[in-house]
């Protein structure tokens, strides 16, 4: 049996088709910037998260760097990244000027609680990262925040989907970020993202900064940037919506699978919450100190897996940083993701649960 760890071509014949007839009605308008399909992809968002503002742009990354801009975090501003998260979420803050001060995570990966030892007179920001689709506590972390009056930026480009308190993920901050990266829960055929906001202000200002600064062409009021979202990327996401959620009750019947079928192999950590409404199942990662031998082992079975992340941000040369990162460090040694999406069958789950049994006994 072969099974990779994502394979975009097994979507079902039923969106594929939808895709299809999406891209041929789009054809036949001819609207390829802006138009209807961007303002029906950002009001089925804001409905379905009860966000009162989603401004739709090119990619995840661009959202979060919107959001420092709007925010007008710059130079000699320090934001509060956790060490253990994909590049974007540190990268943007050198882009805008500001200086990232990394600090340790959790077990999980997720910022540590005690991140407010971070905070030195030129904080301006945090940046909670959902990692792997589970949420930070975010009651919590907007407690600290607001004492400290500093500004929240969520990074929710894994955790579309991801509830806390009925509330959803990237809806607590000033300004929630979203990917809709091909490999994302909800991902596009392509590139694209999305900025979340409560503030009427807010909204105005990124879609200022996503459009050359100017929200009547010609009138610019400030020095933005082009980072609108492509409308056919927007048309294929208002395809792909319909079926968000039976996707995700797969991949939480799938979750629950691997999760009654690797409980209790001594050497393996598995993701317990992973069925908990604050986890959208984005991720499936266990952790092991044999990493490296699972993963070969695995991949002489057919299957494959993939290592989010082998390396962590203040260790990389671009961001060089100094620091006790012990959970994040030991995290990048250890975790290892298997194979978890809405086309995955029954059986692949089964074969690969024994797979790992099979290598631990």
């Amino acid at each position: 049996m072969q099974i990779q760890f994502l394979d975009l071509k097994r979507m079902d014949e039923e969106l594929k088709a939808a895709l299809k007839s999406k891209f041929s009605d789009m054809l036949d308008k001819g609207i390829f910037s802006g138009g209807d399909e961007v303002n029906l992809l950002e009001s089925q968002i804001s409905t379905y998260l009860k966000s009162p503002f989603s401004i739709a742009c090119a990619n995840g990354t661009d959202a979060l760097e919107l959001a420092l801009r709007a925010l007008e975090i710059g130079v000699g501003d320090e934001v509060i990244v956790p060490a253990m998260t994909w590049v974007s979420t540190a990268e943007v803050v050198v882009m805008v000027g500001a200086t990232p001060v990394f600090w340790d995570t959790d077990a999980d990966g997720l910022l540590a609680s005690d991140w407010e030892k971070a905070i030195t007179s030129k904080t301006k920001a945090v940046i909670p990262v959902h990692l792997y689709g589970k949420m930070v506590d975010m009651e919590s972390l907007m407690q600290k925040a607001k004492k400290h009056k500093l500004f929240v930026i969520e990074d929710g480009a894994q955790s579309f989907g991801s509830y806390q308190n009925e509330k959803g993920a990237g809806t607590f901050g000033d300004v929630g970020c979203l990917s809709f990266y091909p490999t994302k829960n909800l991902g596009a055929l392509g590139e694209a993202g999305m900025c979340l906001t409560n503030s009427a202000e807010l909204n105005k200002r990124i879609r200022l900064l996503l459009n050359h600064g100017q929200l009547v062409r010609d009138e610019h009021e400030l020095l933005g940037r082009n980072s609108r979202i492509d409308s056919i990327q927007a048309g294929f996401l208002n395809a792909i919506f319909e079926k968000f959620d039976l996707f995700q009750t797969r991949r939480k019947n799938f979750a629950s699978m691997y999760l009654e079928g690797l409980t209790g192999i001594d050497g393996l950590q598995f993701p317990t919450s992973i069925l908990e409404e604050g986890h959208n199942a984005h991720l499936l990662v266990i952790q092991t100190v044999r990493r490296v031998e699972l993963k070969l082992f695995l991949m002489d079975k057919g299957i494959g897996t993939a290592i989010h992340y082998p390396h962590i941000l203040p260790d990389m040369k671009p961001f060089h940083s100094d620091g006790n990162f012990s959970n994040a460090r030991k995290l990048s040694k250890q975790v290892l993701s298997l194979p978890l999406n809405p086309w995955m069958k029954e059986g692949e789950i089964e074969y690969i649960v024994k797979a790992i049994r099979d290598f631990f006994t």
